[in-house]
């Protein structure tokens, strides 16, 4: 389909984030809560491997844990469409990893640069969503 998956670097950020057991779906809810406390702080767009923000300095609020999270190289795709079909860009980052002989070190990282608005849903064909595999060199 064309999609193309390229190896980067990604530096260390400071993250602000909320990690529950729990459905996937519960991520807006998440990104709201964290959305509300800590916004005027948020340097860069939402991601996922926990609902998390990178933040520009370290902030101290009840419920909400900050943290460095490690940069390395990584194996980044574009997903275009709705999180309903993210299954299929994984497949391919997967396969292409296993072809090279590279090991992922989890979590993988979802970075949600076009998505739905805090009021409006938007159209989900015209997400557009990075998915990063870290691997080890």
């Amino acid at each position: 389909d064309g999609m193309e998956i390229v190896e980067k670097v990604i530096e260390p950020m400071l993250i602000t984030g909320i990690r529950i057991c729990g459905n996937y779906r519960e991520s807006g809810r998440l990104f709201s809560t964290l959305g509300s406390k800590v916004g005027r702080h948020i340097a860069w767009p939402a991601f996922n491997f926990e609902s998390c923000f990178p933040i520009k300095r370290a902030v101290d609020i009840e419920g909400i844990s900050v943290r460095e999270l490690t940069g390395g190289r990584c194996l980044s795709c574009l997903h275009h469409g709705p999180y309903e079909t993210l299954s299929e860009s994984y497949g391919l980052v997967f396969d292409h990893s296993k072809s090279i002989g590279m090991k992922i070190n989890y979590p993988i990282r979802e970075i949600y640069i076009k998505g739905p608005g805090m009021i409006f849903r938007g159209n989900p064909k015209k997400y557009i969503t990075e998915i990063q595999f870290p691997f080890e060199d």
